[in-house]
C-alpha cells in the first residue's frame, strides 16, 4: 500500500516520501480501516522537523499521520461494537500513529461512528481539534454564562473551541486577523478581536476563562484580563504539575514567574496534553448530527500532493483544516 512518510528530520519537502510498505496487520482489539481521509496538524510537520524528537520517539521511515475517517475492512477476534462496512473516525495512539495511507490499523476502544451528516473529509478533520478543545475546556468547568477568550479563532483548535464554547452557552471573544473577521464572526463568537488593529487585552477582561493556544507571552499575559479566581487553560504553555506527572516528568515544578501568576489571582491554570477518547468522540458526532458544530475544511489535498498539503499547513495561513483525500 502507500503511505506518505517521514524519512529523516529536516525541511518539509525533503524529509518527506510516498512510499510502497506493507499492509498493516491487526492486534485482537484492532480495526484494519480503509482510510478514505486523513486531516493534517501542526504536530506532524513540528515533528518531520525534529522539533519533538525528545519527546515522540521514531523508527525512520514513519508513516505520518494521527487523524483518520474510513471505512472498517477487517476488525479482530476481540471486536464486538464494531462491524465490517461501517464508517468511522479516531485520532490515533502514537504508537498506531500513520492515517495518511491507504490502510491504518486503530484500537478499536478509540474509534467511533462518523456523523452521517457529513463527509469522511469534514469527519478527518475533527478528532485532534476537537478531542484537544474538549479536553481543554472540560478540564476548567466551561459552563453557561461563562466568559471566556479563544486566541486563534481561525485555527483548527480555535475554530472548534468557539463552536464548542457557545454550544455551552458561553460568552465568546476570539482573536483574529483582519481578513478572518467576519469568516470566524460566522462560526458564533460574540466579539472578534481584530489582533493587527485592537489590542485583545483592552477589549477582552475580567473574563472568566483564558483559552490560551499560542504560548509564550500570551500564557502570562492571561493572568492580566482574567478575574480573580479565573482559569487559564492552555495547550502550548508549561506544564501544570498533574498533567507533568502524566507526562512522565518527575520533580517538575512550574516556573517561578507563572506560579506567581497564579498565586496573585488565586487561578486555576491546566496544561492538556490530548489523549484519543471514543466517548468524546461520540459526544462530537451528536453535536454534528445535531448542527452544534459544522466542520471547518480549508484545502483537500491527494495523497500524491501531500508534501505540498504539509508546505501550506506550514505556513500558518490555513483556515479550518488540510484534508489528505484518498477516497
Amino acid at each position: 500500500m502507500k503511505a506518505l512518510q517521514i524519512v529523516k528530520y529536516g525541511e518539509i519537502k525533503d524529509s518527506l516520501s510516498i512510499n510502497e510498505v506493507e499492509k498493516p496487520v491487526i492486534k485482537p482489539n484492532d480495526l484494519l480501516v480503509e482510510v478514505k481521509a486523513a486531516a493534517l496538524n501542526p504536530i506532524d510537520y513540528k515533528m518531520v522537523e525534529g522539533k519533538l524528537k525528545d519527546m515522540i520517539s521514531l523508527n525512520l521511515p514513519s508513516t505520518i499521520g494521527f487523524d483518520v475517517s474510513g471505512v472498517v475492512v477487517e476488525k479482530g477476534a476481540d471486536v464486538k461494537n464494531f462491524e465490517i462496512g461501517d464508517e468511522v473516525y479516531a485520532r490515533v495512539p502514537q504508537e498506531q500513529m500513520g492515517t495518511v495511507a491507504e490502510f491504518v490499523a486503530v484500537n478499536s476502544g478509540l474509534v467511533a461512528k462518523k456523523p452521517e451528516n457529513i463527509s469522511f473529509e469534514q469527519a478527518s478533520g475533527l478528532p485532534l481539534t476537537g478531542l484537544t478543545a474538549i479536553q481543554a475546556l472540560q478540564k476548567v468547568g466551561i459552563k453557561e454564562d461563562d466568559r471566556i477568550l479563544i486566541h486563534a479563532g481561525s485555527g483548527g483548535v480555535g475554530s472548534f473551541a468557539i463552536q464548542y464554547a457557545k454550544a455551552k452557552g458561553a460568552i465568546v471573544y476570539t482573536t483574529t486577523s483582519t481578513k478572518n473577521v467576519d469568516w470566524v464572526k460566522a462560526l458564533g463568537a460574540d466579539r472578534v478581536i481584530d489582533y493587527k488593529t485592537e489590542d485583545y487585552k483592552e477589549v477582552a477582561n475580567n473574563l472568566d476563562i483564558v483559552f490560551d493556544t499560542l504560548g509564550d507571552d500570551y500564557t502570562f499575559d492571561a493572568f492580566e484580563i482574567i478575574k480573580e479566581g479565573g482559569k487559564v487553560t492552555t495547550i502550548v504553555g508549561p506544564p501544570d504539575e498533574e498533567t507533568a506527572k502524566q507526562m512522565g516528568m518527575t520533580d517538575y515544578k512550574l516556573p517561578e514567574k507563572l506560579s506567581k501568576l497564579i498565586e496573585k489571582k488565586s487561578a486555576v491554570y491546566k496544561l492538556t496534553w490530548m489523549q484519543p477518547n471514543a466517548e468524546q468522540l461520540k459526544e462530537i458526532t451528536t453535536m454534528v448530527e445535531d448542527i452544534a458544530i459544522k466542520p471547518i475544511v480549508d484545502l483537500i489535498y491527494s495523497l500524491e500532493d501531500g508534501i505540498d498539503a504539509y508546505e501550506y499547513l506550514a505556513t500558518g495561513r490555513a483556515k479550518g483544516k488540510v484534508i489528505i483525500s484518498l477516497a
